[in-house]
């Protein structure tokens, strides 16, 4: 499913304005979505998901175990580990309000990885009390992915050239190339 931010953004807000509405029904219309979306209560936790949630985590969630994510692992789009209490719904949750214009990577279970763009977005009931979250999860497409293993071998490259130690500058110069590499294999 190709969807744009705005789509995906105007979808998520109006799952988080629904949700008042019969959970049964609710809860039938996401399944009905090919896009990965969930739902969380007010304090982070897992309280339902569609079946795109698990094809694009790689394993099935745990209903009102899992928090904040249904991913396993979470990256920055430079590589660093995301923890989950860290993660764009967490703020959402923290901050009772719509988090946009945020990329990440997911890690599967079995080390696959996959970028994506979330929209966590609180609702709130009639009386203004907040009742969770929504959160769609937009896969990136393989360019955008590409153009961020560029930005990470550039940052590999400078580094490298920064460095005053031949060994840290050539270990920098390959994770650079690998980088590369796989943003070439990505795109063609």
């Amino acid at each position: 499913m190709l969807m744009s931010t705005q789509t995906a953004s105007e979808l998520v807000e109006s799952a988080a304005s629904a949700i008042g509405s019969s959970p049964h029904a609710f809860h039938r219309a996401l399944d009905e979505l090919s896009a990965p979306i969930y739902v969380t209560d007010d304090q982070g936790t897992i309280t339902y998901f569609n079946k795109a949630c698990v094809q694009l985590a790689g394993r099935t969630p745990e209903v009102g175990l899992d928090q904040w994510c249904v991913t396993w692992k979470l990256f920055t789009t430079d590589g660093k580990f995301l923890p989950h209490h860290n993660c764009p719904m967490a703020f959402a949750i923290r901050e009772k309000r719509a988090v946009r214009d945020v990329e990440a990577i997911a890690e599967r279970p079995d080390g696959t990885r996959v970028y994506f763009m979330p929209f966590p977005t609180p609702y709130f009931d009639a009386g203004g009390k907040m009742g969770g979250a929504v959160n769609l999860l937009l896969e990136i497409v393989p360019e955008r992915q590409a153009d961020c293993l560029t930005r990470l071998a550039d940052k590999c490259r400078w580094l490298a050239n920064s460095s005053t130690d031949p060994s840290v500058a050539g270990t920098l110069n390959l994770l650079a190339a690998t980088y590369e590499a796989r943003g070439w294999r990505l795109c063609h």
